[in-house]
């Protein structure tokens, strides 16, 4: 069993479970005072050494900042650099800071791997912070010397833990030592530590037997024979075992952070979703945007990108600089996040913060998520209303970098260089030279990619450069030989449909003569969605003819065709309208298109022969749109069709017929009150005979009333008529009727 693996876990678990320093360490003073009891060299030091120095001392620095100014300096051939270290560790009033940073970068040692020339400097002042009476300090000293092996240090930590006269806090640090130490014969030191007079160290050594699972026992006898069996298994099961139970332990360590995190977000969540102010909202992610822990800055950044990719709302005002500011945080998930909300948020004015942490990134992922924020808030300044402008120097030089992300081999990248150079190829401002320039380098970079999807991206840019911008002419000119020929490639739908844009962004018209020639029926139900769109938007009459194919099409062709053809009729005259009256009469019974559309076509036709004054193209379309209303039983609107048709009647035969239909519709709908003032109007004209179309529609009602309707309510309605004088018949009928329904009542109790 490999020793040094067993060094790396034990590291890992006391960096996991031993935060010790942001909210423990003692007040740091000024550099200069420190230094001034810091021993150093007769010279000076140089100016990086001291700009390291200062790093490690300054109050105002942050851990991780202490910890890599410490860790140069461990590394540093400079003999100032190392007496630098040695004296801060020495420091036990004014260094505390420093000197966690110190153990620390020690510590971190074993990780990486990395030898540390003459580390052996480190014991004694290692040992002489153990020896103090600082829990703090002492533990951290304990961490640092697992970079020694077990006999470098094993005589003075023995001495320490045994030695009843430093103070109990001393010989606890070195009892911690002890437990970190992979070698038996510091399990060995500290079972001799059981019977110790100082209650607090004898109980220090059986908690730390029993977090090691090594058996307590209960007297000397059984502590010699658990120390024999330790003996008698061996170094290399002693340290498996070791090794087993200390990654456990990480595992637990990681589940419980795991699940103390998700309960804090959860928290925060709670918190969050309970705001309904928008303000207040902003306020509160605020404040977790400034927190010092990479999760909560990561839940908060979360938020803000749901906030606004949700709602398409403006940030509160106060938001836009912390996030400005987190692309060069220190956490690289928070960088990446940020700059992928930037992408989103161009009127941030973010331009040169983004260009001066992408000139610095080392990450790749970061570094092209910020090339792309910075392409968004470079083409949000170039617009004419923005609010803040960027120098041509900037915009210059991120379309340098998008020329080196263009020509990249990795897909993604070039992708996301294309991106920018749309962006920025947009906006006036350019040299036309210029222009020209990276218009052929987009065009180059498609004709040698060999990846489909990296070309669908290429051309949907160089598409999206025909569609608008100061330079779209320039652009048509040389894209749209790509665009044809990428239209002749059956093996990938997605060069298609981007090329198929980029046609229609040049010249819609010519584009829908030449696509409903050749691409009609592309295997690509997108392409044949978008010329369908196409002829929606410029088709003419003649193009009703394939729409109308189109509409007993699957996977939404059909609907799309139809919304297209409405289209076109919208721009016709009510002569085109009259012509496929009959046609989608016959689609209508086919099931090619539905009662509600053919509805719709009828209603728009009744406009355009109203307006036009097309009278017996009205009359048709009226007839058969109430007719449509009656069967989807629309009763209101057949009605009103049904009186404009009375009010346009010439013959009192027209009339009657359209009286009497009109009346049905009353009695389905069912609106008792209208049906009466029908049947007076007739019976001012005439009485009313029992074969009568009137006298039969109200007996029907009444044998078999519609549901919701109510007999008695229309005999009431009826008997409320001021009949005319000799209208005997009618009088007749209303006491039979009457009869009928007292005597039904009558038979089912009803009075």
């Amino acid at each position: 069993m490999k020793a040094t693996r067993i060094y790396l876990i034990l590291l890992l678990l006391v960096m996991g479970c031993q935060q010790v320093g942001t909210g423990q360490e003692k007040a740091v003073v000024s550099p200069n005072n420190i230094t001034n009891n810091i021993a150093v060299a007769d010279s000076e030091p140089g100016t990086q050494l001291q700009i390291n120095r200062d790093a490690l001392l300054n109050k105002s620095s942050s851990e991780q900042i202490r910890i890599a100014a410490a860790t140069v300096m461990l590394f540093s051939d400079d003999p100032l650099a190392r007496r630098i270290l040695l004296d801060v560790l020495k420091q036990s009033e004014n260094g505390g800071a420093a000197r966690i940073a110190v153990c620390r970068a020690l510590g971190q040692t074993i990780a990486s791997q990395k030898p540390v020339n003459n580390k052996e400097d480190f014991i004694a002042p290692l040992f002489e912070i153990l020896s103090v009476d600082d829990a703090v300090a002492g533990r951290l000293a304990a961490e640092a010397m697992l970079v020694f092996s077990y006999d470098q240090v094993s005589g003075q930590l023995e001495k320490i833990a045994a030695d009843a006269s430093l103070p109990a806090k001393a010989r606890l640090n070195a009892i911690y030592a002890l437990k970190l130490q992979p070698d038996m014969r510091a399990v060995f030191q500290v079972m001799n530590l059981l019977d110790d007079p100082q209650s607090q160290v004898s109980a220090a050594a059986e908690t730390t037997l029993r977090s090691l699972a090594v058996p307590v026992g209960n007297d000397e006898k059984s502590r010699k024979e658990i120390a024999e069996e330790i003996k008698r298994r061996g170094v290399e099961k002693f340290q498996r075992d070791r090794l087993i139970q200390q990654e456990s332990r990480i595992r637990n360590l990681e589940n419980e952070v795991d699940l103390y995190q998700k309960q804090y977000l959860a928290a925060l969540d709670k918190i969050y979703e309970g705001i309904s102010e928008n303000a207040a909202k902003g306020k509160f992610l605020l404040e977790q945007l400034a927190n010092s822990e990479e999760t909560v800055k990561l839940w908060a950044l979360e938020k803000v990108y749901q906030w606004r990719l949700g709602t398409k709302l403006k940030l509160p005002q106060e938001i836009g600089p912390v996030l400005i500011s987190l692309v060069g945080d220190q956490y690289r998930n928070v960088r990446l996040k940020t700059a992928q909300l930037l992408s989103l948020v161009g009127e941030l004015n973010s331009a040169e913060k983004v260009f001066e942490q992408l000139r610095i990134e080392k990450d790749d992922e970061v570094k092209m998520e910020l090339f792309a924020a910075l392409g968004g808030a470079c083409y949000y300044a170039l617009l004419p209303d923005s609010e803040f402008k960027i120098s041509p120097d900037i915009r210059k030089q991120t379309l340098e970098w998008a020329e080196k992300y263009l020509s990249d081999q990795e897909p993604k990248k070039a992708q996301k260089g294309a991106e920018v150079i749309k962006k920025l190829l947009e906006p006036d401002g350019l040299a036309m030279a210029d222009v020209r320039r990276y218009l052929d380098l987009l065009a180059a970079r498609y004709e040698t990619a060999d990846n489909n999807a990296l070309k669908g991206d290429l051309l949907s840019s160089m598409a999206g450069l025909c569609a608008q911008g100061t330079y779209k002419a320039e652009a048509a000119k040389v894209f749209k030989p790509l665009f044809e020929k990428a239209m002749s490639d059956q093996t990938n739908n997605l060069i298609r449909e981007a090329a198929v844009d980029g046609i229609i962004y040049i010249d819609k018209t010519n584009a829908l003569n030449t696509l409903k020639k050749d691409s009609i029926n592309d295997s690509s139900v997108i392409v044949k969605k978008k010329i369908i769109d196409l002829a929606g938007d410029v088709g003419g009459q003649e193009d009703l003819v394939w729409l109308g194919e189109k509409l007993a099409t699957a996977s939404g062709e059909g609907e799309a065709a139809w919304q297209a053809m409405l289209k076109i009729f919208k721009r016709s005259g009510a002569d085109v309208m009259g012509e496929w009256l009959t046609k989608l009469a016959a689609e209508n019974a086919q099931g090619k298109i539905t009662n509600e559309q053919r509805i719709a076509f009828l209603e728009m036709t009744v406009r355009k022969a109203d307006g036009e004054n097309k009278l017996e193209l009205l009359k048709t379309v009226r007839q058969e749109l109430a007719s449509s209303y009656i069967a989807n039983s629309n009763f209101e609107l057949a009605a009103e069709c049904l009186g404009k048709l009375r009010e346009a009647a010439k013959t009192d035969q027209e009339k009657g017929e359209i009286l009497n239909k009109l009346l049905e519709v009353y009695l389905k709908w069912p609106n008792v009150k209208n049906a009466a003032d029908l049947v007076y109007n007739s019976l001012l004209e005439k009485d009313l005979e029992p074969n009568s179309v009137i006298v039969q529609s109200i007996d029907s009602y009444l044998n078999t009333p519609p549901e919701g309707g109510d007999p008695k309510a229309l005999l009431v309605e009826l008997a409320k008529i001021r009949v005319p004088e000799q209208r005997p018949k009618w009088m007749q009928r209303m006491e039979l009727w009457t009869g009928k329904i007292n005597q039904t009542a009558d038979v089912n109790g009803v009075k």
